[in-house]
């Protein structure tokens, strides 16, 4: 219906513009008009000036002309980029609604298999390879899921480092998750499966069922 829309508007704006515009042979039927009503006129520069009319006419009939075929193809060019738009508007909705229920349902993970030795992770099918800080990171929030707990961001530091949370600050754990949100590369599978809580921390979005570590 949009694009129909889209196309009805322009083409009435067509029709009105190609209706407004004046006749291309107006110029050549009134040049031809003088030399019927002016047979008289026999003198060499009459007959000079006459030919200097119809020239101009030819020329303003071919002006006119390539005026018609500029605004027909910028009117096909206006059409083509709303209707563009358009798919793309309707392209992002839908990409939108499908990222909403993505997130709402979360990463289906099957297995999770963290292998610190060889620091790389075994995400169902897909092995990623991290580095050491970032398979740290991912080992400790793994543990802290399967023990049913959230992990604030001096916690996570406090875990990694050894020292105690209360000795940790809060934007060191956070800039262990960002980087370890970086080094696993795809953004929306990372961002849902290192949910971060409002005011508790963070905590894997997966089954801890689904974890084993060697």
């Amino acid at each position: 219906m949009g694009v129909g829309a889209i196309v009805a508007i322009l083409l009435v704006a067509a029709v009105f513009l190609f209706l407004s515009l004046p006749d291309a042979n107006a110029f050549n039927a009134r040049v031809e008009r003088i030399f019927i009503e002016n047979d008289t006129l026999t003198s060499g520069a009459e007959i000079k000036l006459l030919e200097i009319l119809a020239q101009s006419g030819t020329a303003f009939s071919d002006t006119l002309t390539s005026y018609r075929m500029v605004i027909f193809v910028l009117l096909v060019f206006a059409s083509a980029m709303l209707i563009a738009a358009l798919v793309f508007l309707i392209t992002i909705v839908s990409l939108n609604r499908r990222m909403g229920e993505i997130e709402r349902a979360g990463i289906q993970v099957n297995s999770l298999l963290i292998s610190r030795e060889e620091r790389t992770v075994y995400l169902n099918n897909m092995e990623l390879s991290l580095t050491e800080a970032a398979i740290e990171t991912l080992s400790a929030l793994a543990e802290a899921r399967m023990d049913d707990e959230v992990l604030s961001g001096s916690e996570l530091e406090g875990l990694i480092s050894g020292r105690d949370a209360s000795d940790c600050e809060e934007a060191a754990g956070a800039t262990r998750i960002k980087r370890l949100r970086d080094a696993m590369g795809n953004q929306m599978m990372s961002e849902l499966l290192v949910k971060t809580i409002a005011r508790r921390g963070y905590m894997l979005s997966i089954d801890k069922d689904v974890i084993r570590m060697i």
